[in-house]
C-alpha cells in the first residue's frame, strides 16, 4: 500500500500543475506578441529604407531650387491640363497601349499629374523640345517599357507636327521616328539586355532559354554611340534567378562555353561592359546619357490592401498612401546600377538617372490589363479569369510613362 502511495505521488509530480500550464502558456503568448512587434518594426523600417531609396537620386536642374526632388511627390488629378494629347489622335498609337480602344471605360488614368513636394514640374512643351532636338538625335534603348515610353515621345510631339513633315521607318531592331522640319529623329532601339543575347529578334524573342553574351555590346551599339541623347533601360528581362551565359558565338554555339551565373552577378556583368562601352566610344562633349529606373509591376494585389491572388485588373484608383513600397522592383538590382552609374561618375562619364519607380508604384491602375490588342487567341478559360491574362506590366497610354518624359524633358531643356 505505500509502494502504491509512492508511485502515485510520483506521478502526480511529473505532471504538471494548471498554474505551470497557465504560466507557460502565457509566456508563449508573450514571446510570440514580442516576435510580432519586432517584425512590424523591421518591415516599417525596411519600407522606410525603400521608400527613401526609392525617391533620392542625384536631381538638381538649373532653374530649379536645389532642394527640390522631382521624384518624390504625389499624384494630383487633373483633367483640365491632362491628358498631354489624346489616344485617337496619336497618328503612331501602339495596340499594345492604346488602353480605350480596346475597350477600357474608366478613363481616369488619364487625367493624374505628378507633383513633386518642392517644386513644379516643367509643363511640357513640344515645340520647345523638337528645337532642342533640331539636327539631333534622341533614341531609347532597351525593352518593351523603354518602347512604351518612346511611343509616348512620340504621341506628345506628333500633333504639333503637320502629316506632310513626318514619317516612320521600321528597319529590324530600330524604329525611327523623324520631324523633317526639324531634322530631328525619336527612335527606338530594341536591345532588352542591352548586350548581345537570343533575345534580340524585335519580333521573336520569346524563347525558353534564355542565353545573353554579357560582354558584347557591339552588335547593338554601333547603331546608336553617336546619337546626342541616349535613353537606356533593363531590368525586366533579368528578372528570374540565374541566367545562361555564353562566351563565344551565336553563330557558331557548338563551339561556346556556356555557363549559369546568378542574379545579380550576371546583371553586373552586362551593365560593365555596357559602362566599358560608352567610356571608350562615347563623345562626351556631344551625347547626354539617361539611365531610366525600374518600371514596377502590379501583380499582387494585397501588397496594396487589395485581395490576395488578384492584381491590376479592375484596379481603378492609384495608391495614395505616400510611403507606400511595393514589390513590382528590386532594390538589389537597382544597387547594381548605382554602383556601375557611380563608378563612371568617377572617371568622369554623367549618366543621370531619370527615377521612375516610386512614382510609378503608386499608379497599380495605369497598365492596359486585358484592354489591349491580343497577339494570341484568348481561350475561354481565360475569359472566365481575366486577371490571368492581364498586362501588369506595360502602361496605357496617355497615361504614367508621359511623366517619365515629363521628367526627362526637363533634364534635356535644361542641359
Amino acid at each position: 500500500m505505500a509502494k502504491k502511495q509512492q508511485q502515485h505521488h510520483q506521478v502526480m509530480q511529473q505532471v504538471p500543475s494548471v498554474g505551470g500550464i497557465r504560466s507557460s502558456f502565457q509566456s508563449l503568448v508573450a514571446l510570440l506578441i514580442a516576435i510580432l512587434v519586432v517584425a512590424t518594426i523591421y518591415i516599417r523600417q525596411s519600407n522606410e529604407q525603400l521608400f527613401q531609396y526609392w525617391t533620392t537620386y542625384d536631381k538638381t536642374i538649373n532653374g530649379l531650387s536645389s532642394s527640390c526632388n522631382l521624384f518624390a511627390g504625389k499624384w494630383v488629378f487633373d483633367n483640365r491640363s491632362y491628358p498631354l494629347y489624346k489616344e485617337k489622335e496619336c497618328t503612331f498609337m501602339s495596340d499594345q497601349l492604346a488602353c480605350e480602344k480596346f475597350g477600357r471605360k474608366d478613363l481616369n488614368y488619364q487625367f493624374w499629374r505628378w507633383q513633386p513636394h518642392q517644386c513644379d514640374l516643367p509643363r511640357f512643351n513640344a515645340t520647345a523640345l523638337l528645337e532642342k532636338l533640331r539636327n539631333k538625335r534622341l533614341v531609347y534603348v532597351g525593352d518593351s517599357l523603354n518602347r512604351n515610353q518612346w511611343v509616348s515621345m512620340v504621341c506628345l510631339v506628333d500633333s504639333v507636327i503637320s502629316p506632310t513633315f513626318k514619317s516612320m521607318h521600321n528597319n529590324g531592331s530600330i524604329n525611327i521616328f523623324k520631324a523633317i522640319e526639324y531634322n530631328a529623329t525619336i527612335e527606338f532601339y530594341w536591345s532588352p539586355l542591352l548586350v548581345e543575347s537570343n533575345s534580340d529578334d524585335p519580333i521573336s524573342h520569346r524563347v525558353p532559354d534564355r542565353i545573353v553574351r554579357v560582354q558584347a555590346i557591339e552588335k547593338h551599339a554601333r547603331h546608336w554611340t553617336d546619337a546626342d541623347y541616349l535613353v537606356f533601360n533593363t531590368y525586366l528581362w533579368w528578372r528570374r534567378r540565374q541566367m545562361k551565359v555564353l562566351w563565344g558565338s551565336f553563330e557558331s554555339p557548338e563551339d561556346g562555353v556556356y555557363k549559369a551565373v546568378k542574379l545579380p552577378r550576371v546583371y553586373e556583368i552586362a551593365l560593365q561592359t555596357w559602362a566599358q562601352w560608352l567610356e571608350v566610344h562615347v563623345d562626351r562633349n556631344k551625347t547626354q546619357l539617361f539611365f531610366m529606373s525600374m518600371s514596377p509591376t502590379h501583380q499582387k494585389a494585397n501588397k496594396w490592401g487589395g485581395i490576395k491572388g488578384e492584381n491590376c485588373y479592375s484596379e481603378t484608383e492609384p495608391v495614395t498612401e505616400e510611403e507606400y513600397v511595393g514589390d513590382g522592383a528590386s532594390p538589389r538590382m537597382m544597387r547594381v546600377v548605382d554602383s556601375v552609374l557611380g563608378e563612371l561618375k568617377t572617371r568622369g562619364l554623367n549618366v543621370q538617372m531619370i527615377n521612375i519607380t516610386q512614382l510609378s508604384d503608386y499608379r497599380k491602375e495605369g497598365h492596359p490589363s486585358i484592354y489591349r490588342k491580343h497577339w494570341e487567341t484568348i481561350t475561354e478559360e481565360q475569359l472566365l479569369n481575366p486577371k490571368n491574362y492581364s498586362d501588369c506590366i506595360h502602361w496605357c497610354l496617355p497615361g504614367v510613362p508621359d511623366v517619365w518624359n515629363e521628367l526627362l524633358y526637363a533634364y534635356i531643356l535644361e542641359l
